[in-house]
């Protein structure tokens, strides 16, 4: 069993804002396969860097607005 990551995002809602792109025309104009960009926007698997920056390249937007990662918490 696959441990789902910490990272969240906001995929599903920015691809709505825009024009509500589907996922696999999002998944093609980023090079992945549309169940890749499946498992990202569920966030069951992270992305590199690299195509993190592509996701928000096509949005118009930063890294920061598109993924988000939890604060540690204090020990």
């Amino acid at each position: 069993m696959v441990k789902p990551t910490r990272v969240t995002n906001n995929i599903r809602a920015l691809r709505f804002a825009h024009g509500e792109m589907t996922q696999a025309d999002l998944a093609d104009r980023i090079g992945v396969t549309r169940q890749t960009l499946i498992a990202i926007e569920q966030s069951r698997y992270s992305p590199s860097l690299e195509m993190a920056f592509r996701i928000a390249r096509v949005f118009k937007t930063t890294i920061d607005d598109v993924f988000q990662y939890p604060e540690e918490e204090e020990q």
